[in-house]
């Protein structure tokens, strides 16, 4: 290789190095400033003083926000949500994805047309009440869970990597006399681990981070999730209804906004290394493959 391709080489790749390394602070510091607020002092947010670390560090905002019980509340209710409806996402896309994959099912072009006509036509907002309401789930979990049940995407997604799989399997399973909730179970499964890894972290998040489906179908505020209770508190300036109630003199409302941020952002952020390397494998292989 030429000396001057090389040189040209070592540049190429310390200037993408460099690159990355920019976005990557630019992604991180808004986060950085987030946690440096929610942990400073009044002095601090008064004078302005805000750096990337707090100067006087205090957790009086995380312990005005969860000496009070409807954050604590909300994020139960949350994770309760969350962990629900990935369930239930994973077991319908799952069992459907599983049936689509098969060539022999009757009208599986039909299924799949119509599957597909739902990234065009989308209910509107108006429709989906109705039918929420129809169905008597208004002011129940339910009606967070049961209406997306399954997403088009993530569903199409999961049937591409099932079809990927070798038939051969599937095949001796059949000749053995393994029922399709047998091959799905014990085989299509434990081999597409990788795919259901990344489709649950899909799942988990919107659900974690949805809002706006809480905000029409729920009025209790006992079944508020976290982040109906963050949209009150940044967006709408309004405090948990038990704030009142307390009596220490509350911090700065926007260190209290900061370390609601804060507490919302930490399940994901714990859960995301354990489901990293399964991420991208998974959706390139789901998408490539079939």
């Amino acid at each position: 290789m030429a000396p001057w391709m090389t040189k040209r080489t070592f540049l190429e790749r310390w200037s993408l190095r460099l690159v990355m390394l920019l976005i990557a602070i630019v992604m991180i510091l808004p986060f950085l400033y987030v946690v440096s607020v929610s942990f400073s002092s009044y002095k601090d947010v008064v004078s302005a003083n805000l750096v990337i670390f707090p100067l006087h560090p205090t957790l009086e905002a995380y312990q005005w926000v969860l000496s009070g019980g409807s954050i604590l509340q909300s994020f139960f209710n949350s994770v309760i949500i969350t962990a629900g409806g990935t369930a239930i996402n994973m077991f319908m896309t799952t069992t459907m994805a599983y049936a689509l994959s098969r060539k022999n099912v009757p009208g599986l072009k039909l299924i799949l047309w119509m599957v597909l006509l739902t990234f065009l036509i989308s209910p509107t907002m108006i429709t989906s009440y109705l039918v929420v309401r129809d169905m008597h789930l208004l002011g129940t979990w339910w009606a967070l869970l049961l209406p997306g049940a399954i997403s088009t995407f993530n569903l199409i997604v999961m049937r591409q990597f099932f079809m990927g799989l070798p038939e051969e399997l599937i095949d001796s399973a059949r000749i053995d006399g393994a029922s399709h909730l047998r091959i799905l179970w014990s085989i299509v499964l434990p081999l597409s681990k990788a795919s259901l890894a990344a489709i649950a972290l899909f799942y988990a998040v919107a659900h974690w981070n949805s809002f706006f489906n809480a905000v029409m179908y729920i009025n209790d505020p006992q079944l508020y999730p976290l982040t109906l209770i963050l949209r009150q508190i940044v967006l709408q300036g309004t405090m948990p209804p038990d704030a009142a109630t307390l009596s220490s003199t509350p911090p700065p409302n926007l260190t209290i906004q900061m370390a609601v941020v804060v507490i919302t952002m930490v399940p994901i952020l714990l859960v995301y290394p354990f489901l990293q390397k399964h991420f991208t494998k998974g959706v390139l292989t789901g998408s490539i493959k079939g």
